[in-house]
This record gives structure tokens, C-alpha cells and sequence, in this order.
């Protein structure tokens, strides 16, 4: 199966996935709102980035091997594909017992992280934190499974065996939410059943790939490894100034603000998230088909194929962003839940901010993956993460939560303005400033949208009930993507996604 028709396959299974997905967060999240309080909930928000933390010690390991793997798999080499494995395996045990000591060591510290815990007792926050440092742990026994059919395009396979496993968990904690009310028993609920999927996990993937339970399995070579570990060094740094940058809020929130707080901005990031994840089925989907590509074709056919899906980015972060600027706050405020869950419009501005960048970054972030590029930019990230923490910190106490985000966006707008550099030098050996031109482009064009719009809703939305948003929705829908299609249609960019969505795939040269 080609490239395009695998990226299909998992584009349909992503996007069937995150619609499942979305589904089940908004409705487990709602009966917990219903049910529980602010407090608990933010609290899960918290131990949640904890762990995001904690997982630093991943250090990149999967990204250089799943990189390491497009080519063996692309020659079909299993021999190969067996030393990657297993040297992946032994090294995501290693990963899983240094979390756990790291984890463990940490419980002294858990009642200094939450400024205002109201009434939930030190013992129950310290067993909740075991809870989840329980499952961040035991993913690391079975993650480095999914490597190889990623590596194959057959992202398919995680996604399907993750929706399941939501719907399965949302249903039974629901039930037990509305039946006992005992936020231990939810979390527990959610251990036992990730548990089992972990363990169908080891035993499909075992069946699927028989060889790699074979014993005979040769070492890398010496300039095989060294390979590893020199991107691995590489997203080491990477990884960890992108929990400083990405990670971090929730626990800055909490040290200087009440960790209800958190679950307040958990609402809007719950969705916003799903948008990034939703959005993002298509360019995480093509990862291991840009390593093909980036093994087979030219230079200029790889720029040809950034440039268009660089392009569906900005096209769809920016439909996203205007849509989300205008209807996000009415949504929770006035449809979901009521007028005390609602964020200012200064932090909501800095997030969607940061949320349109990072839809930015992304196709450069997976260009760069597939290309191997992690070198040399192994630095920008820990600066970003210095620059975060810094911001972030002066700003909360300054100007409040939304000095939180200020750190988020300034740290976020350094890499938008760096990596295009870095991947313009070192995968197309050509200069940026077309990058730069275009990206101001986009930005102007969703700008006066924006501005387009805001009268729109105005009148539309006098009054905010459910048939009021749904026109304003649409309307925005309309607007934005006809404004686009006329401002672009003549691109080589549009015209080779038009010619992919009616099956004629060749990129078509303008006159």
C-alpha cells in the first residue's frame, strides 16, 4: 500500500478516533463537574502535568528509534528491525525505573505544589499521585510495541486500540461517579482498565510481529548506535525544554493561585486540545510517510509536499482560532456549563495565540522527525523552556493568570521564528524568507477575518442559546473557508490537495 493510501487509512481511523474521543472527554467531564468539585478536578489536571513532567526521562529515545526505522522497514530488513527493537525494549525498562524512583521521591514535595487543596487530606493526595504514577509507569512496558507498525503507516493500529480503551473507561467511570461519588474509585477504574489494554497490547503485537520474540537477535554496530544516542542526546534536550514550555502552567497555577483554577483552564484546554489532536490526525498521520519520503525523492519533491502541507496547516489552525476566538467563551459560559467557568479575554487571546503558532510548528516539527534533523536545534528548546518558566512566573505574579500564557506565547513564537531556518538550510538547502513571506500572509488574511467577524456575532449572538451558536458557527465556517479558497485557489499548494481529495495525485506544475 502507497504512501497517500496508508496516510488515508490513518487519517480515517484518527479522525473516527478523536470524534470518539472528544465525545467521551466532554461527557466524562461533565459528570465529573456535575458531580465533583473544582478542587478534585483540578487536581487531576495537575498530577496530569506532573507526569507529563516525569515523563521527561523518555528523552526522545522513541523519536530517535522510530526515526531510525524508516529504513530498515522500508527495505524490509527484519534482522535490522529486530536489533532496533529490542535495543528500543531495554531501554523503556530503563526508562520505566528511573520514573518510578523519580516519581516516588517526589511524594515529600506534593503538598507544596498545591497552594489550596480545601479539605482533601495530605494521604489521599499522595495516594492519587501513586494512582497515576502507577499507569505513566506501566505504559513504558508495552510503548515501544507500537514503534514498528507506526514505522509501517500503520498508525491505525494505536489509534483504534486507544479509542476503544477511552470508550470502555469513560463508560465505566461515569458509572461509577453516579454511583458512589469517590473520586478514588474513578481513578482506580482507569487503572484496571488501561492495565488490561496493556496487557492485550503485549500479546497483539507479539502475534503480529512473531520475530521480534526471537531470541537470535544481533547487536547494532558501533556506528549503528552511536547514531542513536547522538539524536537521542539531541531530543534529550529537546524534550526537556518542552515540558518546561508546555507542562508547566498547571503546577506555576497552582503554587500561586488556587488549583481550582486549573480546572477552570482545563475546560478550555480539554477542547482546544482535541481541536490540536483533531487537526493534527493529518500531519502525525504522514510522519512515517515524509521519513519514506524523505529516503526516496528530491529535495524539491519534499519541499513541493512541506509546502502543501504547510499550507492545510495554517488553513486549518487559523479556521480554528478565528472560530474558537469567537465562540469558545459562549460555548462553556453560556451552553456547557455557566458564567463561573469562564476565563478573561486576555488569556483566552494569548491562548489561541499559542494554539495557532503551535499548529505552525507542527508540520515543521514533523518534517524534522522524519528528516532526522534533531542536532541542530538541540538547544532552542531548553532556551524556550528557560524563557517560560521565567515569563510565566513573573507574569502570574504581576498581571495574573494571564501572565501565565504570556511565558507560553514568547517562548512558542522563538522556535516559529528559528526552526523554518533550520529546516529550510538543512532539508531543502534553501533560504527561509519565502516561509517567513508566506507566514505573514496567512496571519494578515485570518486577522481580517477576525475583525470581519466580530460585528457578525455581535448581532448574530445578542443572545447565546444553542440555535444562536449553531448559526454564528456556520456562518464562520462559510466566511472563512470561502475567503480562503478565493485568496488561494490558484496555488500550487490548493490545487494539489483539490487534486488529492478527487484522486489525482500528481503535483501539477503552474504555468
Amino acid at each position: 500500500m502507497g504512501r497517500v493510501r496508508q496516510a488515508e487509512k490513518n487519517i480515517f481511523f484518527g479522525y473516527l478516533g478523536n470524534i470518539m474521543i472528544m465525545i467521551m472527554g466532554f461527557l466524562q467531564r461533565t459528570v465529573f463537574i456535575m458531580v465533583l468539585d473544582k478542587t478534585l478536578l483540578g487536581v487531576n489536571s495537575l498530577y496530569t502535568d506532573i507526569l507529563s513532567v516525569l515523563s521527561l526521562a523518555e528523552l526522545g529515545i522513541g523519536s530517535a528509534l522510530n526515526y531510525s526505522l524508516y529504513k530498515p522497514v522500508a527495505e524490509n530488513n527484519l534482522e535490522k528491525i529486530k536489533s532496533y527493537m529490542r535495543l528500543y525494549k531495554r531501554a523503556y525498562l530503563v526508562i520505566a525505573g528511573v520514573i518510578t524512583i523519580v516519581g516516588i521521591a517526589l511524594i515529600p514535595f506534593l503538598p507544596y505544589l498545591i497552594k489550596d487543596s480545601k479539605g482533601i487530606n495530605g494521604r489521599d493526595l499522595i495516594l492519587y499521585y501513586l494512582i497515576f504514577l502507577f499507569n505513566t509507569v506501566s505504559t513504558y512496558f508495552v510503548a515501544y510495541k507500537y514503534s514498528l507498525a507506526n514505522a509501517q503507516q500503520r498508525n491505525y493500529i494505536q489509534t483504534n486500540i486507544a479509542t476503544i480503551t477511552k470508550m470502555i473507561t469513560v463508560f465505566a467511570q461515569i458509572i461509577i461517579l453516579l454511583v458512589t461519588k469517590n473520586f478514588l474509585l474513578f481513578l482506580l477504574t482507569q487503572s484496571a482498565v488501561e492495565l488490561v489494554q496493556k496487557i492485550f497490547v503485549g500479546i497483539y503485537f507479539n502475534k503480529l510481529y512473531p520475530y521480534l520474540r526471537e531470541k537470535n537477535v544481533r547487536k547494532l554496530d558501533r556506528e549503528e548506535t552511536e547514531i542513536v544516542i547522538s539524536k537521542t542526546k539531541a531530543l534529550m534536550l529537546h524534550k526537556i525544554g518542552d515540558v518546561a514550555r508546555t507542562s508547566t502552567d498547571s503546577i506555576i497555577i497552582t503554587c500561586f493561585m488556587d488549583v481550582g483554577w486549573v480546572g477552570i483552564v482545563g475546560n478550555y484546554t480539554m477542547i482546544l486540545t482535541y481541536a490540536i489532536n483533531f487537526i493534527g490526525v493529518i500531519f502525525n498521520s504522514v510522519i512515517s510517510g515524509f521519513g519514506n519520503l524523505v529516503a526516496t525523492e528530491s529535495k524539491e519533491r519534499q519541499h513541493a509536499m512541506f509546502k502543501v502541507y504547510r499550507f492545510a496547516a495554517c488553513w486549518l489552525y487559523g479556521f480554528a482560532a478565528v472560530g474558537f476566538w469567537l465562540l469558545l467563551t459562549p460555548l462553556i459560559t453560556g451552553i456547557w456549563l455557566n458564567e463561573s467557568w469562564g476565563l478573561g479575554q486576555a488569556v483566552l487571546m494569548l491562548m489561541l495565540i499559542d494554539f495557532y503558532f503551535k499548529g505552525g510548528r507542527t508540520v515543521l516539527v514533523n518534517f524534522k522527525i522524519a528528516a532526522g534533523v534533531f542536532e541542530q536545534d538541540k538547544y532552542l528548546s531548553l532556551f524556550q523552556g528557560a524563557v517560560n518558566l521565567a515569563l510565566s512566573i513573573i507574569g502570574i505574579r504581576y498581571i495574573g493568570l494571564a501572565g501565565v500564557y504570556v511565558g507560553t506565547v514568547v517562548s512558542g513564537v522563538l522556535a516559529n521564528l528559528i526552526q523554518p531556518v533550520i529546516v529550510y538550510r538543512d532539508c531543502f538547502s534553501r533560504k527561509a524568507w519565502p516561509y517567513f513571506k508566506d507566514s505573514v500572509k496567512y496571519i494578515g488574511v485570518i486577522m481580517a477575518i477576525i475583525l470581519l467577524m466580530i460585528p457578525v456575532k455581535t448581532f448574530v449572538m445578542a443572545q447565546v442559546n444553542l440555535l444562536t451558536f449553531i448559526v454564528m458557527a456556520v456562518i464562520i465556517t462559510f466566511v472563512y473557508n470561502m475567503v480562503f479558497f478565493l485568496l488561494f485557489r490558484k496555488t500550487q499548494e490548493f490545487d494539489y490537495l483539490w487534486n488529492l481529495a478527487v484522486g489525482r495525485l500528481p503535483l501539477r506544475k503552474k504555468g
